[in-house]
């Protein structure tokens, strides 16, 4: 790989003090405008796009990676070979579980507001930068997949060759858009990986493990972003070792972001948090709400949408055509499924009006960047100690909340050492006729997310408890009763076959349902919005 030689503007600078520093460009966020530049004094990776570079002094061996061919020629092409780099971890070596992370191209959370087209990017203020980072893309993304097929392509909008405009690209490597990327490059990865001893989870593809005594490594993969997780330094080192020689990667040191999600830790408490602050900034200054209100509940009590709302003239229809609507629930949506459950409820409920939304929904949506804004340095936290490291699940139901087809909201929660794991908040699928038979419904659902949690836990043996029943708390009896007792009532004979599985998976001995307060299920907030509680 070569690196080339850059100066960088400072952020902020003294008046005695260089203006810029000298460093190497090193990549480019595949999210965000801009460069990866390396700081050797400061020893360091950041994102920069006032970068100057000096290309007198910048070495390029000019290999893009395509070859063009008529599309009949099938001559076999000499592949150049790849330098792979070792990079030796940056952190001190930790006494407990340790977490690395390992990426071909480094991610962050991005810039929300990037071109989204080819036209976009070359007509925009900064095509110039973009035109060096879609070279860099062409070069970089997906290097390590193998192809088993010969596949053409018509030469990308901006790399066409003139003096051959009909001719075609074969393509030696893997490259995003193409449907075999994916497959390809996992395929190559999960056989490297196994080779060095470690096994691919049967309930999470994504999660590799390998146990060698007390020694335990773990590998989770999301495309091309790795985590490594394990309790002995030298085994981490000898997994990055072998990374290294099979792939072109980067050592990033310990983690401390992961897909936008920061990783906090306090190691005296035996605490990890998980916050996405960082995120959550950005979305909000995407949809112009940085500067809002901050709201202290994600939906106000008693408030109540429907379809009655969405606009019917196509005057309404126009104007609220060119309101974001779906665009802020997807964003807000990656926050709840990653660490926010407290807005899950808000988003189930305004997610169902992106078709027609009208502007009683988007205020809603308002509403809940409001909360977002003001709890946006909220963690999720996981610690304690050893003795408190079981799974607990609460489930709770609303009867008929949706005003349109009265059908109930179900709600589960799973916690673990004091965390929540999974969660959810939907509209159940059939319309239940009373409170019990709501519950009944609820409390299905979360058992069979109780079987996968507890298989993939066993599977990590790290939760000695898995082996017992996971508890579910529900706080209707009728309900409860209605899971221990597998007998038919003429009050529950319309009841659905498919919720009475909940049967089987306490009879297996999976879960054991057991009954709680209202006041102290935890799955309360994740089926109806509450009234905010004045201190």
């Amino acid at each position: 790989m070569n690196y080339g030689r850059v100066y960088v503007k400072r952020p902020t600078s003294e008046k005695l003090k260089p203006k810029s520093d000298k460093c190497f460009f090193v990549g480019y966020p595949r999210t965000t405008v801009g460069y990866y530049f390396y700081n050797p004094e400061e020893n360091k990776v950041f994102v920069a796009r006032n970068g100057n570079f000096l290309e007198e002094k910048f070495l390029s061996s000019g290999n893009t990676r395509k070859d063009v061919v008529d599309e009949e020629n099938t001559t076999p092409i000499v592949e150049p070979e790849i330098q792979h780099e070792n990079v030796e971890p940056q952190s001190e070596p930790i006494e407990e579980v340790q977490t690395q992370d390992l990426r071909r191209s480094s991610r962050d959370s991005g810039d929300l507001n990037e071109p989204t087209s080819y036209g976009e990017a070359v007509s925009g203020n900064e095509s110039e930068q973009w035109q060096e980072a879609m070279k860099a893309e062409m070069q970089s993304i997906f290097l390590n997949g193998k192809l088993t097929e010969d596949v053409y392509m018509e030469q990308p909008e901006g790399f066409e060759d003139p003096k051959n405009p009909n001719k075609v690209c074969k393509l030696l490597k893997s490259i995003y858009g193409l449907k075999q990327a994916s497959r390809s490059w996992n395929l190559h990865f999960d056989e490297r990986i196994k080779e060095f001893g470690f096994a691919k989870s049967e309930f999470e593809p994504c999660v590799y493990t390998k146990f060698s005594g007390s020694i335990v490594t773990f590998l989770v993969l999301y495309v091309d972003d790795i985590l490594l997780i394990g309790n002995d330094v030298p085994t981490l080192r000898s997994v990055k070792s072998w990374l290294s020689r099979c792939f072109q990667m980067k050592d990033l040191g310990e983690a401390t972001y992961i897909l936008g999600i920061k990783i906090y830790r306090n190691r005296s408490k035996r605490l990890i948090g998980l916050s996405q602050s960082t995120y959550i900034d950005k979305i909000l200054k995407r949809f112009r709400m940085d500067e809002s209100k901050k709201g202290f509940i994600p939906m106000q009590h008693g408030i109540v949408l429907s379809k009655t709302q969405c606009p019917v003239s196509s005057q309404d229809q126009d104007k609220m055509k060119s309101v974001p609507y779906a665009s802020a629930i997807g964003s807000i949506m990656y926050a709840m499924l990653c660490t926010r459950p407290d807005v899950a409820y808000s988003v189930s409920v305004t997610s169902r009006y992106q078709q027609n939304p009208g502007e009683p929904h988007w205020v809603a949506v308002k509403n809940i960047l409001k909360y977002l804004r003001r709890t946006k340095d909220l963690f999720l936290v996981f610690g304690g100690s050893e003795d408190e490291i079981s799974v607990n699940g609460y489930s709770d139901a609303s009867f008929q909340t949706d005003i349109d087809d009265f059908r109930s909201q179900s709600g589960y929660v799973f916690t673990l050492n004091g965390g929540a794991i999974s969660w959810k908040s939907s509209k159940q699928d059939t319309i239940a006729d009373s409170t019990t038979e709501a519950e009944y419904i609820a409390a299905s659902d979360a058992a069979k997310e109780a079987v996968w949690l507890r298989n993939f836990l066993s599977d990590l043996r790290v939760v000695a408890s898995i082996s017992r029943p996971i508890d579910i708390f529900c706080d209707n009896s009728g309900a409860v009763a209605q899971a221990k007792e597998p007998r038919e009532h003429h009050k529950s004979r319309h009841v659905l076959r498919k919720y009475h599985l909940i049967r089987e998976i306490i009879g297996r001995g999976d879960v054991r349902i057991c009954k709680i307060p209202t006041e102290e299920n935890v799955a309360d907030p994740l089926t109806k919005p509450l009234a905010r509680v004045k201190a």
